[in-house]
């Protein structure tokens, strides 16, 4: 019988697999990246999220996070995917995936332009880049 760490080991390694495969055939190696980052801060809490549950769904709310962090499903962005492209990949629901999605931005509060789990795209095109406060009034810089 696999103790506990082993058994959150295992599945950290299958999610992993799964997010690979994904990244593989339709995203790219920086999501991949963030996907694994994101993985290894979610075995690192103290009650570990994907103990339990399909890694199925655990590895399509992690894309499907990333995607809600970056415009993923804008289709003028580049890679860009559907939820649905995401669940018919994992076999997955999507209220369900939208669910864990949902728990893992909040639990690490997760928001549009997210300094970690941003895309190098999405950090260079951050608007709040160009805004400095000044005298408690906020300026926006010139390029």
């Amino acid at each position: 019988m696999l103790t506990d760490k082993a058994k959150i080991l295992q599945r950290q390694g299958e999610i992993l697999e799964l997010l690979r495969a994904f990244s593989s055939a339709k995203l790219n190696d920086e999501y991949f990246e963030l996907a694994e980052k994101l993985l290894a801060k979610m075995a690192r809490k103290r009650h570990v999220p994907f103990e339990t549950g399909k890694v199925e769904i655990w590895a399509a709310a992690i894309i499907h996070a990333l995607g809600m962090v970056n415009f993923l499903f804008d289709s003028t962005q580049t890679p860009h995917v559907t939820v649905r492209e995401i669940n018919d990949f994992f076999g997955t629901k999507q209220s369900t995936v939208g669910n864990k999605s949902k728990e893992i931005r909040d639990m690490f509060k997760l928001r549009h332009w997210d300094d970690e789990f941003g895309t190098r795209e999405m950090q260079e095109r951050n608007p709040f880049n160009k805004m400095v406060m000044i005298n408690g009034m906020i300026y926006m810089l010139n390029d």
